[in-house]
């Protein structure tokens, strides 16, 4: 088979040897499997809308993951970056007539020194004081926009904004695509060496310092990373529906944020990705009773949370897997004995 015969068979091995031996990999699989297929199945703008903005929606609350959950710095004014990505990119491109591809990632630039502008007062500041300083910054950057409407378009926001493609195939697979990328990014900065450190920042930041590491560092570093990643979800966000206005900054867009990740599961990205992935798509199908929309959604997310405090999706993989006590690797739940260690399994 040559060469092509290779790399299949190499990629046969990957997927039988690392995916489909754990039922949450499997899952994972299906899920990208099933978004990239989607268009397979349907064409319908609608649909292709829902799950672009869940996709947007589903980078930021990661984001919001990476800083907040992994480093415990509580960000309840999170809206702040994804706002000052797509407030960036939209004056970039009208004002400076910069395309999509160039406005998108300077926006992210302009959200990272957005985030190291808040790490830096922030860093001496812990838990309650942390969430209500950050509440802060969005709602005094949208006081400066809407003092500023020749520039910002003040209460109208800025529309007319180009978009990346006019294709409705094309803009699909841009996003969900970057959405997959971007997620598996910060996925692996969670599993690396600075995740370990953001982790132990947020269980015992003191023992942290005193085994050497320069923990004022870490912090600012989720911080612009956070904003970062926000960032770009809120420039493709703007030129997605070709507008950026105040609603990006608003505080409940902040709350919500922490909705979605704590649903799902927080310092876990996936989960965050998840918790999106069920309640966005769940808010648009109870539209068909306006009156009881909030008040369904509002009586699913508190019945979650008081069964599975610790995240919908961690209570999903505690039932289909279990956690090797001697290795820490994790096996199906069905299994008697380690896959790697053979130790006894309880």
């Amino acid at each position: 088979m040559g060469l092509p015969g290779f790399y299949l068979r190499k990629f046969y091995s990957l997927v039988r040897g690392e995916v489909l031996v754990l039922p949450s990999r499997t899952i994972v699989g299906l899920f990208i499997i099933v978004i990239l297929g989607l268009p397979l199945v349907t064409r319908d703008p609608y649909v292709f809308r829902i799950v672009i903005l869940t996709s947007l929606f589903a980078i930021l609350a990661a984001s919001w993951d990476l800083l907040s959950g992994f480093t415990g710095q509580l960000n309840f004014g999170h809206a702040l970056f994804f706002g000052v990505g797509a407030y960036s990119s939209a004056i970039l491109n009208l004002h400076v007539h910069i395309p999509p591809w160039g406005s998108v990632p300077l926006g992210a630039v302009v959200a990272v020194l957005a985030g190291l502008i808040i790490g830096i007062p922030c860093l001496r500041l812990k838990h309650t004081y942390l969430a209500l300083t950050t509440l802060a910054f969005p709602i005094i950057l949208l006081g400066i926009i809407i003092a500023m409407p020749d520039l910002t378009g003040g209460e109208l926001g800025i529309s007319g904004l180009q978009r990346f493609t006019n294709s409705l195939m094309g803009n699909y697979y841009l996003h969900v695509i970057t959405m997959l990328v971007l997620c598996f990014v910060m996925w692996k900065i969670t599993d690396s060496n600075t995740g370990i450190i953001f982790h132990a920042i947020r269980e015992d930041e003191l023992a942290v310092k005193a085994s050497g590491i320069n923990t004022t560092h870490y912090k600012l570093l989720a911080f612009t990373l956070s904003g970062f990643f926000a960032g770009i979800s809120g420039g493709l966000y703007a030129h997605y529906m070709r507008i950026a206005g105040p609603s990006t900054l608003d505080v409940s867009m902040s709350f919500t944020i922490v909705i979605w990740a704590i649903f799902g599961g927080a310092a876990t990205i996936y989960g965050p990705i998840a918790g999106v992935f069920i309640l966005y798509p769940l808010l648009e199908i109870v539209r068909i009773w306006p009156e009881y929309r909030m008040m369904i959604f509002s009586i699913f997310v508190l019945v979650i949370l008081l069964y599975m405090p610790e995240g919908f999706i961690p209570w999903v993989r505690d039932k289909i897997e279990k956690e090797c006590p001697r290795c820490k690797i994790r096996n199906v739940f069905s299994r008697k004995t380690c896959r790697v260690c053979s130790a006894e399994l309880n």
